[in-house]
């Protein structure tokens, strides 16, 4: 049976057990629910739903009430502001295995930025009803939610400094790194599932001055660019122009 909450279809997983030793590990296996006993988990699943969504479909605006928790399982999810003058800039892309929208949903205030599709993705929605009561059963949860605030903080802080103190290279390379390390790839296969574009509205530059540092790193063999993607060849000069505070200009 389909329902609906925040006009996303959804599921609940009670009533698709074909996909939930699977997908369901995406819960299991995130640290903010691993160590969560057999019991608690299962308490948790019955109030996971299943939702699919399509590229470019907003889940939620900033200003909306905060009242979901979301997991993601597959595809990504982008983390975005905007001016009313029409200029974006994105905060985060959420990937498999991530969770978001835990701040207004612990606060009960609303949403701080827009949540848009990047991709086709499925997600898991645990709504803020049955969600805080069982927090309040699991103190050792709500302790590893207060870790997990006091990260985002960190990640926030280091990227506003990174804004402010960094050039244009050292913005970017700090960028690109920091999306290898946060989805874990290897140094054989570092693909990055970014445009040139949304990779400008991450680092706060236009997209003709991101392509022109993309290319002269790419004659340097230390990126390569692919369509909707850039892959990170070399990690070693990029880590460097950002500790010496991007005193190299790339070109």
């Amino acid at each position: 049976m389909l329902l609906e909450l925040d006009g996303v279809p959804q599921q609940r997983t009670g009533e698709a057990h074909g996909f939930a030793s699977s997908k369901l590990s995406v819960l299991r296996k995130h640290p903010i629910f691993a160590d969560l006993e057999p019991e608690a988990f299962e308490q948790l699943c019955r109030y996971a739903k299943h939702a699919t969504l399509k590229r470019g479909a907003t889940l939620f605006s900033k200003g909306d009430p905060g009242v979901s928790l979301y997991a993601v399982i597959s595809g990504t999810v982008k983390m975005s502001i905007s001016s009313s003058e029409g200029r974006n800039a994105i905060l985060n892309i959420i990937g498999p295995g991530e969770i978001f929208g835990e701040m207004a949903l612990l606060d009960g205030g609303s949403r701080s930025a827009d949540a848009i599709a990047n991709s086709n993705c499925e997600l898991f929605v645990i709504d803020r009803r049955e969600f805080i009561p069982f927090v309040k059963s699991q103190p050792a949860l709500a302790m590893k939610f207060i870790e997990l605030l006091c990260e985002r903080l960190r990640r926030t802080s280091d990227q506003v400094e990174q804004i402010i103190l960094l050039n244009l290279p050292g913005r970017l390379a700090s960028a690109l790194l920091r999306l290898t390390e946060k989805n874990k790839l290897e140094p054989q296969g570092r693909t990055i599932a970014i445009t040139q574009q949304e990779i400008s509205e991450m680092v706060g530059m236009t997209r003709e001055s991101i392509n022109k540092q993309l290319r002269a790193w790419a004659a340097r063999d230390w990126v390569r660019l692919e369509h909707g993607a850039i892959v990170v060849l070399k990690a070693e000069p990029l880590q460097t122009l950002v500790e010496a505070g991007a005193s190299d200009d790339g070109d």
